[in-house]
């Protein structure tokens, strides 16, 4: 039953029409979904960048026009219902977010086990992105859910925490509440007291307003967009690190009754998506900042050795998450220590060694 729609996808994907006098141009429709609203970031820039890039491609032969439907903020999915929408052909294209599906996409968290190594968005989307096409199982995960792995979204320079009252060190986290979603819950469990509350971006301005949690880790450029200094008007600078939370997909029986042409056409424009949704994100970085200044929020830097006591605090989750994928027989030690390698010849190193743990 789980493809149900998708004969109705490929079905409304493939029609003919004229594009002049003695020629045929083919037309292709792509069903374009995210459960986010059209101004996030990332749905912003697929309308604004991704679907011009590839009609621009496609136009240099004239052999094929795309036209593209797109269905943004809950129309036919939540925020954590495109995995599901793509895998039964509710839409041909998706932006997943992968922190919503840790059981199924486990290799997918690489980036958010490894914190205060990089906060570097063009870094850890190349570095995953690299990563993925380099180890098999990251793409057979997708590959179980009716779906092809297309490229990496990183859409953030940095977890930050915001709090209704100013915290500058450690203990003043003790005994609070402050939510998340997926791994970086994990990162409070060595505070003493400390309650991790799961939530989503959508969800976080309520949670501080009500009382339901203290504070929230999420970076500036949602902060200024969902108005976060509001209830939160406290940025404490962890520096937690960048993070990949978007994976672009796309319906696999969709994908293989695309041409050639056009399957190029967007494999090519989904790393040009990837490392211009990381530009972006460290480019809007310094503005939200600025825009949570001047929205009233007050800015406050943490120590490094603060930040190296958060580190060790933490319970050794990327030993944990790469011992779980080689059970598994997806070769998790090597694919941290390959990720942490491409980091560190970018230039990056962690406060904590990651590796540490793992197997000999």
């Amino acid at each position: 039953m789980k493809h149900l729609f998708t004969s109705t996808a490929i079905t409304a994907a493939l029609t003919l029409c004229a594009a002049g006098p003695g020629s045929a141009q083919e037309v292709i429709t792509a069903n374009v979904i995210d459960g986010y609203p059209a101004r996030a970031m990332w749905v912003q820039e697929f309308t604004n960048f991704f679907i011009p890039e590839v009609d621009k491609k496609l136009a240099e032969t004239g052999n094929y026009q795309m036209e593209w439907r797109e269905s943004y903020g809950g129309t036919v999915v939540k925020p954590g219902g495109v995995l599901e929408g793509i895998e039964l052909g509710l839409g041909d294209i998706g932006i997943v977010t992968t922190i919503f599906h840790s059981s199924k996409l486990p290799s997918q968290a690489i980036a958010a086990v490894t914190p205060f190594v990089a906060s570097d968005a063009p870094a850890v989307a190349r570095a995953v992105d690299e990563i993925a096409r380099e180890f098999p199982a990251m793409q057979a995960e997708f590959d179980e859910q009716n779906q092809v792995y297309l490229a990496t979204g990183v859409v953030l320079d940095t977890y930050q925490l915001f709090s209704k009252d100013e915290i500058s060190a450690l203990s003043d986290l003790e005994g609070t509440k402050i939510a998340g979603a997926g791994m970086n819950l994990r990162y409070v469990e060595g505070i003493p007291g400390a309650a991790g509350v799961r939530g989503g971006l959508t969800d976080f301005y309520n949670m501080v307003q009500t009382g339901l949690v203290d504070s929230a880790m999420l970076w500036p450029e949602a902060a200024a967009t969902f108005k976060m200094a509001e209830v939160a008007p406290y940025m404490l600078m962890a520096d937690l690190g960048a993070v990949n939370s978007k994976t672009l997909t796309a319906n696999k029986d969709y994908w293989n009754s695309l041409p050639e042409e056009v399957q190029t056409a967007i494999k090519e424009v989904s790393i040009a998506y990837r490392d211009h949704l990381a530009t972006l994100a460290m480019e809007k970085a310094a503005e939200s900042r600025d825009a949570f200044v001047a929205a009233g929020g007050t800015l406050v830097p943490m120590s490094i050795e603060a930040r190296t006591e958060w580190a060790n605090s933490m319970p050794d989750i990327a030993a944990e998450w790469a011992a779980d994928l080689d059970t598994r027989g997806s070769d998790g030690s090597a694919m941290l220590r390959a990720y942490l390698g491409k980091l560190n010849g970018a230039g990056f190193t962690g406060l904590r060694d990651w590796t540490a743990g793992l197997p000999e």
